[in-house]
């Protein structure tokens, strides 16, 4: 690795910029992207394989003579049904959800009305809200400009180190708010103009063979998944997990206890990637002369704060203060605090969230032409497949612990782990949902694991919010292949990721993420009184 390369400041214009990032594929969603004709086959099979076992272990489970009643042997086979179908996609995840809620119905697991109780839900108040304030922040380039002023702070200069945190610092801080997928996907063209500009100033003219382009990548991805995992909203999946385990316990999780729990494992596991991917990927150099002013000129490019970025990060702000004060209020006054309890009843998170997204309609950027910080062709981009994903996946969570088959699955596995202990089942649990999300999805890990570690938790005659909430957290990740998150397939995709380096920096992270989530939330769990 070179200490230090001293170049005289690129005199590229614009035009050769934009050369320089045609160099990198166009960066695209895993099912867009083009796949080899092995990927292309594989996926063939995948969903094949899907369609074949899936009514076919259905129907085995209908027609089997199990000492189960009618409702919880119905259950079963919509639930093997519908995890084969998301392991394999055989259709896309949300159809799956929607189709297992139909047939609980046709299959009289429950009535129309007990079935469908999750639709009105305020978690899906929650999802609406996020997501709306998530396309303003999109929409009004937040995180290009805070990408850009931090880079060029002097803290971060000509060092290429601290370039590579610095993104994943802002990634982190995005994504805890903002979709992983959408993150990546704002910070990613940034990103790419970070590389080429390194690679100007190396003097080297294809910026995909950069292994400091490797280590942006892999940092932006990866930190991704870590900020993600910072709130609840930071990913849809998660609010899943959150509502599984507080049904199944009657215990709350606030966006404090969540936060809290977080930031203990996110600070170290950021910490770890930065020296993991250095080590792995050896940077050409260790500062580059001219960076800093380089990242400087981009962010001054950027202008003054428009209305619509003011408007957003005033909204922004009040909903996290309203999502975090009731937490706050319970560590400082304690639980039975007549202004904790008061707060905590009044402020629902996802009635804050609703009215956050609210006031983005109501504040204008340009009174006289009647524009608003988003408009309403805004709103309808949410991804309404991971809201029917949401509500569905808790509406399945549901039946399986009011039929009764979720403790009767936990009776018959907890022989096998009637003698372990609460860390031994939160690793499992942590290490299984990472494991099913290489394979599968976050959103497939989360609604297979969780039911089923709840009710073995409870038969092991352990606490299932820890185990459930390792569980939930652990399938926010899944660093190993391009098929794991939509935000290693994005940077995949740009051609400046070889697949060996994803595989062999993922592997190693897959473990340390599985280590510290275990510990943290253990510590943090038992401390925040959650068990």
């Amino acid at each position: 690795m070179t200490d230090s390369v001293d170049r005289p400041a690129s005199t590229g214009t614009g035009t050769d910029e934009k050369a320089g990032l045609e160099q990198f594929k166009a960066y695209r969603g895993l099912d867009a992207s083009r796949l080899s004709k092995a990927e292309a086959r594989f996926e063939r099979r995948r969903q094949t394989a899907g369609f074949v076992a899936g009514p076919a272990v259905a129907l085995l489970l209908l027609c089997l003579p199990l000492d189960l009643p009618w409702n919880q042997q119905a259950l079963a086979a919509v639930f093997a049904f519908t995890v084969i179908f998301w392991l394999t996609e055989a259709i896309p995840i949300p159809a799956t959800a929607l189709l297992s809620v139909a047939l609980m119905v046709v299959l009289n697991v429950g009535s129309a009305d007990e079935v469908l109780g999750s639709f009105g839900d305020t978690i899906v108040l929650l999802y609406l809200g996020a997501f709306f304030i998530s396309q303003a922040l999109l929409k009004h380039g937040l995180a290009e400009r805070a990408a850009y002023t931090m880079l060029a702070s002097r803290w971060v200069g000509d060092s290429v180190v601290r370039v590579i945190f610095a993104v994943g610092f802002v990634t982190c801080l995005f994504s805890a708010f903002v979709s992983n997928t959408v993150t990546v996907a704002m910070l990613l063209p940034t990103t790419l103009g970070v590389i080429v500009a390194i690679s100007r100033q190396l003097g080297l003219a294809d910026p995909t063979r950069l292994r400091i382009g490797t280590c942006l990548l892999l940092m932006l991805a990866f930190s991704a998944s870590i900020g993600g995992a910072l709130t609840p909203v930071g990913a849809p999946h998660q609010l899943i997990g959150r509502d599984l385990l507080e049904s199944a316990t009657d215990q709350r999780v606030s966006f404090f206890d969540w936060t809290a729990i977080a930031f203990v494992f996110a600070i170290p596991l950021l910490a770890a990637l930065l020296l993991l991917l250095v080590r792995l990927n050896r940077p050409e150099a260790t500062s580059i002369d001219g960076l800093a002013a380089t990242m400087a000129s981009k962010r001054d490019a950027c202008g003054p704060f428009s209305r619509g970025e003011l408007n957003t990060l005033i909204v922004f702000g009040l909903v996290v203060v309203g999502w975090l004060l009731p937490g706050i209020a319970g560590v400082v006054l304690g639980s039975d605090s007549e202004i904790y309890t008061t707060l905590a009843d009044n402020l629902d998170e996802g009635i804050v969230a609703i009215l956050g997204a609210s006031l983005l309609f109501l504040l204008p950027t340009d009174r006289r032409e009647r524009t608003f910080t988003i408009e309403w062709q805004d709103a309808v981009k949410t991804d309404w497949g991971t809201l029917l994903f949401i509500i569905c996946g808790a509406a399945l969570g549901a039946q399986l612990t009011d039929t009764g088959l979720a403790e009767r699955i936990g009776g018959d596995l907890g022989s096998t782990f009637g003698s372990a202990n609460v860390v031994l089942l939160t690793f499992l649990a942590v290490l299984l949902a990472i494991l099913i999300s290489e394979i599968g999805s976050n959103l497939a890990a989360v609604g297979i694991v969780v039911p089923i570690v709840i009710p073995i938790a409870a038969a092991a005659g352990v606490d299932p919010m820890l185990p459930g909430l390792a569980a939930t957290f652990g399938s926010s990740f899944g660093f190993m292949m391009p098929i794991s998150t939509p935000q290693n397939a994005l940077v995949y995709a740009t051609g400046a990721v070889p697949i060996t380096k994803m595989v062999r920096s993922g592997i190693v992270f897959d473990v340390l993420a599985a280590v510290f989530v275990t510990a943290s939330v253990l510590v943090m769990g038992t401390a925040l009184g959650l068990a």
